[in-house]
């Protein structure tokens, strides 16, 4: 099984990074801002530097979308995982022209509001995963797995 990881360096990073146990025996690589934490953290990780800052920005959004179509046609995943941000979009739409199975985490700190990528993946996720039973009022098909901390 080979697996994307994608999301914004910070705390995205870091709760993609918490669930080592699942992807660490398998391959994988990922997909985050060309920061110092993230190389700090993925150092010796096959990463894809991503473009930012993504918030509400139409040019990041074109050149990540340019940029998934790339590295999923060359990785060719089984399965995408992110935890946010707005990279994670165009990731989870076009990954599913390429049959990747995909897994959404909703943040931590969201109890009962949805954040804006949550949002625009939420309908073609395979998996929407949040953190709290509150968040079930707000994804209806999610599956609450409790805290990943």
């Amino acid at each position: 099984m080979k697996i994307c990881l994608v999301g914004s360096s910070g705390g995205h990073l870091t709760h993609l990074y918490m669930l080592r146990p699942f992807w660490q025996d398998k391959d994988r690589f990922w997909v985050t801002f060309d920061k110092e934490d993230a190389r700090s953290l993925l150092e010796g990780e096959r990463m894809y530097p991503c473009y930012y800052p993504t918030n509400r920005s139409l040019k990041a959004l074109i050149k990540n979308t340019r940029l998934a179509w790339k590295v999923l046609k060359e990785e060719r995943p089984d399965l995408i995982i992110s935890s946010g941000a707005a990279v994670a979009v165009p990731f989870f739409y076009l990954g599913k022209r390429f049959k990747a199975k995909t897994i959404y985490i909703e943040v931590f700190d969201r109890i009962d509001k949805s954040t804006l990528t949550g949002k625009l993946v939420y309908r073609v996720t395979d998996r929407f995963i949040v953190q709290w039973e509150e968040m079930k009022q707000v994804y209806p098909k999610a599956e609450n797995l409790g805290s990943i901390f």
